[in-house]
This record gives C-alpha cells, structure tokens and sequence, in this order.
C-alpha cells in the first residue's frame, strides 16, 4: 500500500470529505483505492489496488507531496508551505512546508528578505508588510531553499520566483484582491452566484484547495465584499490585498 502525505492542509472533517470526493471523481475508471486520514493538519493518502501507482503520479502532479522528514528537502529546493505563526516572530515569516517527522521543523523567511524584495528596501516591520501584502496565517506560499542545518534543524528560506511574480502581477494590476480562506472552489463560485457578486469578480485565482484569491473588477473595493459574502461562507476568514495602498506607500 502506497503511503502519501499531500501537499495540502485540511481543519475540518467536511474538507477531508471533499479530498476525498475530487480524488474518486478524477480517479474513476482505474483500479485504485484511497484512504484518506490527518496528519498534523496534512491530508495522508493510502493507496491500493493495482492502479495505484497511477493514483500515486496523478496525486504528485495535480496536487503535490510533502517532505515529511528533513532529509527530503534539499537546498534550492522549491517548495509550497502555509504561512503559520505570524503573530509570534517580528523578524521572520515561519512557513509550515510538511517536515513534521520525527518533529515539526518551520522554514523561516528573514524579514530583511521582504523588506528588499516587497518594499523596494524601506524599514518596515513585518506585521506592516503583512498587512499590505495579505500575509496571514493559512496562505499558501511558494518559497526557495537557501540554507539548511540538519543538526540544528533549521531550514532558511527566500520568497520562490514564482511568488514574487505572482505579487508582481497583483501589484500591476490595479484590482482589489480578496483572499478566501477555507472554502472549496465550487462553494466560492456558488456563493458568488447566489449573491449576485459575479458581476464584481473578474477571476478566481486558486493558492490552495481551500485558498483562493478573488480579483474583483476596475472600481470595486474588496472590502466592501466581505460581509455579504461572509453571510454565507461563515467558517471562512478573509484578507484584503489592495494594490492602491502598496503604491501611494511605496511612492510617498
């Protein structure tokens, strides 16, 4: 039996339930069984039945695995975390990249990292970076290796090209940005239909399963969306990224 620890994180059981659902909907058709259970917080996959290394490549390309153990990662490795613990260092970003065997290990992104890479340098504190960027415990982030210590169990990190451009193309762009936490794509498009916000939102960006960014149109505040669409999506949180309040900052 193959075991295999996604690359996604789940709080509930409904969450786990619908892992399991797009598993067996994209799986159909081939001699695989999967088993889903938790850990740490990490969705574990158990796979059986001749086609299960099939399942096992579809899982490692569609949605991708996690370390578990220290010895898997490698320097200049590009990998996909949860931004965890944010309130509890102000010199660094703690990233929860699935290493929690025999022990939990956080990659650390420096605070001098954002400072030169977000805000072309300028002094400022991490919870004020965060609040421009949309940092929040919860965010899938994209990061790149730059140390490791295996005895002193510490893994350095920068913010991967790939996020950067990403906050690059929100930047540019002009648009609001609200970023939903905990819903499955499918609810957001619904909840989105039922209130009539579709009119407001010009594309849904997806971070993570349950992660997603929602770009709304020229002229419309993200903010002013949170209360009509938490009404519906009430176990989710919300943060804002406002692309007018990192320029006039950046340029005052």
């Amino acid at each position: 039996m193959n075991q295999l620890v996604l690359q996604t994180k789940v709080y509930n059981t409904n969450q786990l339930k619908q892992i399991s659902t797009l598993l067996k909907t994209n799986l159909e058709g081939i001699d695989a069984k999967t088993e889903l259970s938790v850990d740490e917080n990490w969705v574990r996959a158990s796979l059986s039945g001749e086609d299960a290394a099939i399942a096992a490549n579809y899982i490692r390309r569609e949605i991708g695995l996690c370390p578990e153990t220290l010895e898997n990662v490698k320097r200049f490795d590009n990998l996909k975390g949860y931004l965890t613990e944010l309130a509890g260092n102000p010199d660094k970003l703690s990233i929860d990249i699935g290493v929690f065997k025999p022990e939990n290990i956080l990659a650390t992104v420096p605070l001098s990292h954002l400072q030169a890479v977000l805000v072309d340098g300028r002094k400022f504190a991490l919870k004020r970076i965060a609040e421009l960027f949309g940092l929040s415990d919860g965010l899938p982030l994209n990061i790149k290796i730059t140390a490791l210590d295996k005895v002193k169990k510490q893994i350095e990190a920068d913010l991967a090209t790939a996020q950067l451009e990403r906050f690059n193309t929100w930047q540019q762009s002009l648009l609001d940005r609200l970023i939903v936490f905990g819903a499955a794509l499918q609810e957001i498009r619904n909840t989105l239909k039922y209130t009539g916000l579709n009119r407001d939102i010009v594309d849904i960006e997806t971070l993570g399963m349950f992660e997603h960014a929602l770009t709304c149109k020229l002229g419309t505040d993200a903010a002013g969306l949170v209360s009509i669409i938490g009404r519906e999506l009430r176990t989710s949180k919300f943060v804002i990224f406002s692309p007018r309040k990192i320029r006039d900052l950046l340029t005052s």
